[in-house]
């Protein structure tokens, strides 16, 4: 009896891993419902990008490193992951008196950002991944610390560079066999091949969590533009997506508000919540203890009132896009994406805008135990904003950047519009599983098509080589990353 109950419950928790990887939705009806690009065949959505040939061993020290963090009972957000990323000095400061940092265990990495000999360097971005790096999180970096495979710095002949741009949605979660981006850059070149064109296309994945617009724009000087680029798509639509901008009577939390933490968990508790059953378990007994989830059985959470107030005279349906008060922070974004525009045509280069994908939808109904991150993620994080105005404001968001891309004659990727919103392919409601990550690159590689195929006709791809004239190697990452050891005093 006991072997049978052992083997059941092997085969039980081989199941909910596999479905918590998202292998249980419906793979063919969901990628048949995202219409094809001419020449695209379906076949390719199956194959992987190649093995990652700067994985390497994971470094002891690295391995203890997390430990520590895990020592200290201080491990929520990306805490783990912050212990391999190397940190602006401007930002850090004496790193005991940083809200955020100073919870780190003793040790940072960090580097220097560029000066300008009179005020230093600017805080954005406020980090960079360490490069060269395989982490214990699973994150594999280049040079350059992008996520991917190595790519040289001065481009070879007869070859399209693309640079993706954006925060956690463009890198995607570390543990992540792939990222959306190693996806496109693949398929591009099974369609290269299947074409018998002499080209190959190479992928930048400068996205990073936790960022917004400006550190984007920063990173996009910095590090990408140095390595000339072809293309530089933009994908980000959250970490600025602040509906108090229109909701003054919900007061802005403090920014230097020290996180909740909760105390310290033994190392029983922390082996067990590998195991996905124990998890299933455990979001079975927080439904049943939380009031909210009882009544609302999946569906929304009880909110309080609340009333917005809409800018006097901006068209909701026809935003005027050169106004200085849009909502959500969009005016801060355009005026980013203007000066990443004009940064990338000075190089020779184009920007691509695309939509922002939001699984919200006024009366959305979701497994309680199943969907419970999602459930969490818009009820805790979003709250008390209700769901039909988080559906509105993304609706407004996207159609801001439609506009934005027509004015200025860009490409746009309208990935919102095509992507199914399925939540077994989201962990919550903007990251996706693997075969989210998956769907969602399959999506960007039909809407970049026409642009892909247009500048080969016309022959503004692949460009030609400068020539003599360019640095032999990148000027940003010319000084390794350091340590930076300190002790603070406990408060």
């Amino acid at each position: 009896m006991l072997a049978t109950v052992a083997a059941c419950t092997a085969v039980a928790e081989g199941i909910a891993r596999w479905a918590d990887a998202g292998g249980g939705e419906d793979v063919a009806r969901r990628l048949d419902e995202v219409p094809r690009a001419p020449g695209v065949e379906r076949a390719w959505y199956f194959s992987n990008p190649p093995s990652l040939s700067n994985r390497g061993p994971v470094p002891a020290a690295w391995d203890e490193l997390v430990r520590r963090v895990e020592r200290s009972g201080i491990t929520e957000g990306t805490r783990r992951a912050d212990m391999f990323k190397a940190w602006n000095t401007a930002l850090v400061g004496d790193p005991c008196q940083h809200p955020y940092l100073r919870d780190a265990p003793g040790h940072l990495f960090v580097y220097d950002p560029p000066s300008d000999g009179l005020t230093g360097g600017r805080p954005h971005p406020p980090y960079r991944f360490l490069p060269n790096a395989t982490t214990p999180i699973g994150l594999v970096t280049n040079a350059y610390g992008f996520r991917g495979p190595p790519v040289p710095f001065v481009r070879t002949p007869k070859t399209i560079r693309i640079a993706f741009v954006g925060a956690s949605t463009t890198v995607d979660d570390h543990h992540l066999a792939y990222s959306y981006p190693e996806f496109v850059g693949h398929w591009l070149n099974l369609w290269a091949a299947s074409k018998r064109l002499d080209i190959r296309f190479e992928v930048l994945n400068a996205g990073r969590e936790s960022i917004n617009s400006v550190d984007i724009e920063e990173i996009v000087r910095q590090e990408v533009l140095p390595l000339r680029p072809d293309l530089i798509i933009y994908y980000e639509g959250a970490n600025q997506f602040d509906l108090r901008t229109v909701v003054p009577s919900v007061p802005k939390p403090d920014p230097f508000a020290r996180p909740a933490t909760s105390p310290p968990q033994s190392f029983v508790s922390r082996w067990l919540g590998e195991f996905a059953l124990v998890r299933r378990v455990r979001a079975l007994l927080r439904s049943i203890d939380g009031p909210a989830d009882r009544a609302a059985g999946g569906g929304e959470w009880p909110k309080p009132d609340y009333d917005i107030v809409w800018p006097a005279g901006l068209d909701e349906t026809d935003p005027d896009i050169g106004r200085a008060d849009l909502p959500i922070n969009l005016s801060t974004i355009l005026g980013n994406l203007d000066r990443i525009r004009a940064a990338a045509q000075a190089e020779g280069g184009e920007l691509a805008l695309a939509s922002f994908v939001w699984l919200v939808k006024d009366g959305m109904m979701l497994d309680p135990i199943r969907h419970r991150s999602i459930l969490e993620y818009l009820n805790r994080g979003y709250a008390p904003f209700r769901y039909r105005d988080l559906e509105r404001m993304a609706a407004f968001e996207n159609r801001v950047f439609a506009k934005y891309a027509r004015a200025h004659r860009l490409a746009f990727l309208d990935v919102a519009r095509l992507m199914p919103r399925d939540p077994d392919l989201f962990v919550d409601a903007i990251h996706n599983t693997q075969t989210g990550v998956r769907l969602k690159a399959w999506v960007v590689l039909q809407e970049l098509m026409p642009l892909v195929e247009r500048n080969l006709a016309n022959g503004t791809w692949p460009k030609a080589d400068p020539g003599t004239g360019m640095p032999a190697r990148h000027p940003a990452f010319a000084v390794p990353p350091r340590p930076l050891e300190f002790a603070c005093k406990k408060t």
